[in-house]
């Protein structure tokens, strides 16, 4: 495909999870190009909570474009039935264009990109594998600095993919032209085990990680007993019995098609996080 690449107009773009791993990524890019950004989170002002629709309608007054990412995920209850109000709140309010952060292999999330779909507005998907930064910015960095991570993901192998990647094309979707209508299927370049991602980290952190394959049962066990909150306990759980089953193995082109270029490796990611010394214990 052939983008045109000459800029658009740029109104106000409001960013759902904007102190996310893609949304914060995105509010800084969106910045450093003088769009203007209204942050959606519970910490912003106004604050934006997806359990409580009296917080929509202000964060969508005067909002042209939205980036739209839903917690926990697409897979989680409710979420299709609150993307539908939204998206139906957001065209009503008169946003003319939203980027829809999708999952990779997820039915539901598949529903929702439906939604937005036929919601009216003009609409990109960005529908990701496996986040690279689940490593290190969210539930696997305690394990990755303790020297152990135990998942019970067997010998199927994910084409990870790097956040900073995502916000790339989320951000070309909302600031330049030829992007409307696409569905941009975005991985690493290569699939690697978790075992092969644990033993990479590793590598460039110059320690010894060990990996522990374990089953669902236990794996989810181990999470309540930590504290996580159930909706996320299901949704792992969801995660590592259906959707990393080997349907989402092969790597796709939706990064060199948005940006045409080759998206990040996994070596690359783990190289450049070593470096900046998250995963010192």
């Amino acid at each position: 495909m052939t983008n045109d690449v000459r800029n658009i107009e740029n109104g106000l773009t409001l960013v759902l999870g904007g102190t996310g791993k893609t949304g914060r990524r995105v509010v800084e890019r969106l910045e450093a190009l003088d769009v203007p950004v209204r942050m959606g989170s519970r910490s912003a002002a106004p604050a934006f909570h997806w359990e409580d629709a009296t917080t929509w309608g202000p964060v969508l007054r005067d909002v042209e474009k939205v980036y739209l990412s839903y917690y926990p995920d697409l897979a989680a209850p409710g979420a299709a039935e609150a993307i539908g109000s939204f998206t139906r709140q957001a065209r009503d309010a008169g946003v003319r264009h939203a980027v829809l952060l999708s999952g990779r292999g997820e039915d539901e999330a598949q529903e929702c990109e439906r939604i937005v779909q036929a919601s009216g507005m003009d609409w990109t998907v960005v529908r990701a594998s496996w986040f690279a930064q689940n490593f290190s910015e969210d539930y696997l960095l305690d394990p990755v600095r303790a020297g152990e991570v135990a998942l019970p993901s067997g010998d199927v192998p994910e084409p990870f993919v790097d956040a900073d990647d995502i916000a790339d094309v989320a951000v070309a979707a909302l600031t330049r032209g030829g992007h409307t209508g696409e569905v941009y299927e975005v991985t690493g370049p290569r699939a690697l085990t978790m075992a092969e991602a644990v033993a990479e980290i590793g590598r460039s952190a110059g320690r010894d990680i060990a990996f522990v394959p374990v089953a669902v049962d236990d794996y989810a066990a181990v999470l309540k007993e930590h504290g996580l909150p159930g909706e996320l306990i299901a949704f792992l759980t969801y995660l590592f019995s259906t959707v990393l089953d080997g349907r989402n193995s092969l790597p796709a082109d939706g990064v060199r098609r948005a940006l045409g270029r080759a998206p990040r490796d996994f070596a690359e990611y783990a190289r450049l996080t070593a470096a900046s010394g998250v995963w010192n214990t």
